[in-house]
């Protein structure tokens, strides 16, 4: 039975390079001379600091212009953390790159799916929405209702089985 993915997955490699070409700007930009900014990505998480909240602004400007240039959707990224003081004049930020799809979304796909009239069906699979069809097309219209229907997710299809 034909068949595939919902996911919610960021290029990694590409989240990568742009952290490390934002680190390199903040080397060589004349206005972050002698200033603690920098940007690291641990894991799932992205952390920007800086002496102000003004910097912290601009370095978050050059990640996402970064993140762009590369390809990579900003929706990934969760700003909703507050710029938090640590000593002295210092501040950060933690930013959570989105990986997989959160059961809100994932019920929310899956009631899209069932309200249309298209013949297919969806299920949760941990952090995945697996639609399943009898026919193709079904499937891709599927696919372009879910997209125009979940516009705050950057999401993508894989493991289209035929």
């Amino acid at each position: 039975m034909p068949s595939f993915d919902t996911v919610l997955e960021p290029n990694l490699v590409e989240l990568r390079n742009a952290i490390d070409q934002t680190a390199k700007e903040i080397g060589t930009r004349f206005d972050f001379k002698g200033s603690s900014a920098k940007a690291e990505l641990k894991e799932k998480e992205i952390t920007v600091w800086a002496d102000s909240d003004f910097q912290i602004g601009q370095v978050m400007d050059m990640l996402i212009a970064k993140l762009t240039k590369r390809g990579v959707d900003i929706r990934f990224l969760d700003r909703s953390a507050k710029i938090e003081k640590i000593g002295g004049d210092k501040v950060k930020q933690l930013i959570v790159v989105k990986n997989g799809i959160d059961s809100d979304t994932a019920k929310k796909i899956q009631n899209v799916v069932k309200q249309s009239k298209i013949k297919v069906q969806a299920a949760i699979q941990g952090d995945t929405v697996r639609v399943t069809g009898t026919k193709r097309d079904d499937l891709q219209a599927a696919m372009a209702l879910v997209r125009k229907e979940i516009p705050d997710a950057p999401l993508s299809f894989n493991n289209f089985r035929d």
